[in-house]
């Protein structure tokens, strides 16, 4: 179905709070009356996020593991773009991808078709992580040059914080000192005056976490200016100036929330920070998931606003997080959320639009569409989407895999049904 929408001379904030209606009659009949919802089951739509995750992330991990994926990986730019690809694209490729997979990779072994395709996942990713800082490896990663490599090294370092035992300990001792010294090396650059800060002291905190010399420095400022940027009920600057763009889930709420627990857990340490503020970091990231619960319309689109959408399903790492963590508000129930995002990794993967011939992602939204990426926007960059998948980090017997399917909230708004009213929670 084709909708048409008329332009409208509104600020870009009352877009979001728009759009349910412009996609809500996805949900109703054409007397107002809710369309039957799709049988479904919450064990099918966890083998199509596996099957989703799967065909995204397997050809950086496999080619990473064969030494290939410099190779063979596309250096697809956006217009205009202005950095060294060369230098850059390939680590933000590892990076983004191990930091969605990770949650999984995280979970035991076991005999079905799922754990065999994890345990093959995880053992060609522990090979690529050993190639990735071997100097005589085709495929080892730049961490000296540019300035780009702070944002993809926090991802790395996010993805041994979520999978440890996975992904970290398994390591030889020198793989794991090529990373420290890598994480190291990034001191003497500084990048933008933003949500890089996150970056940077999460990489720290992650030395704090296995023991490592560590900057409190940088930590201390990130959680400092991050307090200064916070504007109220769950939204935070990026810098002096707001924007209204996905960076709230892209960076700043796992990773600030990370970080805090992260410091909490290894206390005593040079920087201080207090149970309060990580139950507020939390609160913040929880209340900011029911926007992100919110903004799915009845058909599972969402809206495409703002810098860097290329990431596609990025913008829900926020909401999957909370589902991890199994801090979903009382009013939001955990299928709700497995269903609403079920529909939109269907919209977004089931499909060849966003995959070359040779299954890597092309720039675009919801297709092949250049234009839509930013001056920084590489294809390596494009697999942040794999941290749309968080919840895949909760085993099947989970209820959020395991209790029925329920409609989400804009499908229940615009279908007549009883929806809890929103209001601004300050925290």
């Amino acid at each position: 179905m084709i909708y048409m929408i008329r332009k409208l001379q509104l600020p870009v904030l009352l877009l979001l709070l728009l759009w349910g209606p412009v996609n809500g009659q996805a949900g109703r009949g054409q007397k107002g009356t809710p369309v039957p919802t799709v049988v479904t089951t919450g064990a099918k739509d966890r083998a199509q996020w596996v099957k989703a995750l799967y065909k995204i992330a397997w050809p950086v991990v496999h080619n990473l593991a064969a030494g290939t994926l410099k190779k063979n990986l596309p250096l697809e730019q956006g217009p205009d773009y202005n950095l060294v690809v060369k230098d850059v694209t390939y680590l933000e490729a590892v990076g983004r991808t191990v930091a969605g997979i990770a949650p999984w990779l995280e979970l035991p072994d076991d005999a079905t078709e799922e754990g065999a395709l994890r345990a093959k996942m995880r053992r060609e990713l522990l090979q690529g992580l050993r190639n990735a800082v071997d100097p005589e490896n085709p495929d080892c990663l730049n961490f000296k040059k540019q300035n780009q490599p702070i944002v993809d090294a926090a991802y790395l370092s996010h993805a041994f914080l979520r999978a440890p035992k996975a992904l970290w300990e398994p390591l030889d001792s020198l793989t794991k000192r090529r990373y420290i010294d890598a994480f190291k090396s990034l001191r003497n650059r500084s990048g933008a005056y933003n949500n890089w800060l996150v970056f940077a002291a999460l990489i720290e905190g992650f030395l704090r976490y296995i023991g490592e010399d560590y900057d409190p420095v940088r930590v201390d400022y990130a959680l400092n200016k991050m307090k200064d940027w916070y504007t109220g009920d769950s939204w935070y600057k990026d810098g002096d100036l707001f924007s209204m763009d996905y960076y709230n889930s892209y960076v700043i709420h796992p990773m600030l929330t990370d970080l805090i627990r992260t410091l909490l857990e290894k206390r005593p340490g040079k920087v201080h920070v207090t149970t309060r503020d990580y139950e507020t970091a939390l609160s913040r990231m929880v209340r900011h998931a029911e926007f992100l619960e919110r903004i799915i319309g009845p058909d599972g689109t969402y809206p495409a606003f703002g810098r860097s959408v290329t990431y596609r399903t990025a913008a829900f790492q926020a909401l999957g997080q909370v589902a991890l963590m199994e801090k979903l508000p009382e009013h939001i129930q955990p299928a709700q959320v497995r269903c609403a995002l079920t529909k939109v990794i269907t919209n977004m993967f089931d499909g060849n639009q966003n995959f070359d011939a040779n299954g890597w992602l092309v720039l675009g939204f919801n297709g092949h569409q250049p234009m839509m990426a930013d001056v920084y926007t590489s294809t390596g960059s494009l697999y942040m989407a794999t941290l749309g998948f968080l919840p895949l980090g909760l085993p099947a017997d989970n209820k959020f895999w395991t209790d029925p399917p329920a409609d989400w909230t804009s499908k229940r708004a615009w279908s007549g049904q009883p929806v809890k009213k929103d209001y601004k929670v300050e925290y």
